[in-house]
């Protein structure tokens, strides 16, 4: 997501952005989008969250392979007055939270290799773009983002980014959400992932625990596998009543004096939806 450099790359502009330079791609690049776009929505009707499926379409460009963002933008322009940037890589933290604060939302050009294909650490252009835009439609989480971008902001003057860093990552990346009486996706870092999209939902390794401001502001997390905790929000609505215009220094205050809670620990008031057995994380651990 972001980086401690504070200097853009040469070729790029001041705030970061690069030009996307589509007619670069290779055809093995495109069919590599068009490899990772039709695994995935092929498998994730009935995982993920419908409003992820309705913004989807958004992606079908006039042109195969990987979106234009002129075209893109022109569409989400009209629907929720975002647009995609396109950026070199990771960014500095506020320059990420600008962007967003303006309905910007930056994804990186390049995409994956096919020895890459189901993972890589860096976001490439599926995860941000796959991953990410088509909530970017929906109009009550268009805005959430938007709030976060402007939460961002005041998290660095308070010197809070790394609490806010983790209300990003367990809802925005790796977020789940109760749809009815089941649970479904929407975390872009689940959806653009193959593996993830199903470990997610239907292994019992994970915990699957009610989201909580304060709770998730406290928790580590890592980027490097599966989570071992994920999050279930009520619904987009509740999580931006949650944090729009929400004054966080006197939760900020609180953490300080508060220790973080480890990878895959559960908390005392925690409400389950599902206490995992952590089998995955073991045996990661034991091999």
């Amino acid at each position: 997501m972001t980086t401690d450099d504070k200097t853009p790359p040469p070729h790029a502009a001041p705030d970061w952005t690069i030009p996307q330079d589509w007619a670069s791609y290779t055809p093995d690049e495109h069919a590599m989008w068009d490899r990772l776009f039709a695994r995935q929505a092929e498998m994730l009707p009935g995982r993920v969250i419908p409003a992820f499926m309705e913004g989807l379409d958004v992606l079908r460009m006039t042109k195969p392979g990987i979106p234009d963002f002129d075209e893109l933008n022109e569409r989400l322009m009209k629907a929720t007055g975002w647009q995609v940037v396109a950026v070199p890589g990771l960014v500095p933290d506020e320059m990420f939270f600008q962007h967003l604060s303006e309905r910007r939302f930056v994804a990186g050009r390049f995409i994956r290799t096919p020895e890459q294909l189901d993972y890589l650490q860096e976001p490439d252009i599926f995860h941000d773009v796959f991953g990410h835009v088509p909530l970017l439609v929906h109009p009550v989480f268009a805005d959430y983002m938007q709030a976060y971008g402007a939460g961002g902001l005041r998290a660095a003057k308070l010197g809070m980014i790394d609490a806010l860093s983790r209300l990003y990552w367990y809802t925005v990346e790796f977020g789940l959400i109760r749809d009815g009486a089941d649970l479904k996706l929407y975390g872009a870092g689940i959806v653009s992932s193959y593996g993830e999209s199903i470990f997610a939902l239907d292994d019992a390794s994970p915990n699957r625990i009610g989201f909580d401001l304060e709770r998730v502001m406290r928790s580590r997390y890592r980027i490097d596998d599966y989570q071992q905790n994920y999050f279930v929000i009520d619904s987009f609505e509740d999580l931006l009543a949650r944090t729009r215009d929400a004054d966080f220094r006197p939760i900020y205050e609180r953490l300080r004096d508060q220790p973080a809670i480890d990878v895959g620990e559960l908390a005392p008031g925690d409400r389950m939806f599902h206490r995992g057995t952590q089998a995955y994380a073991l045996a990661r651990t034991a091999s």
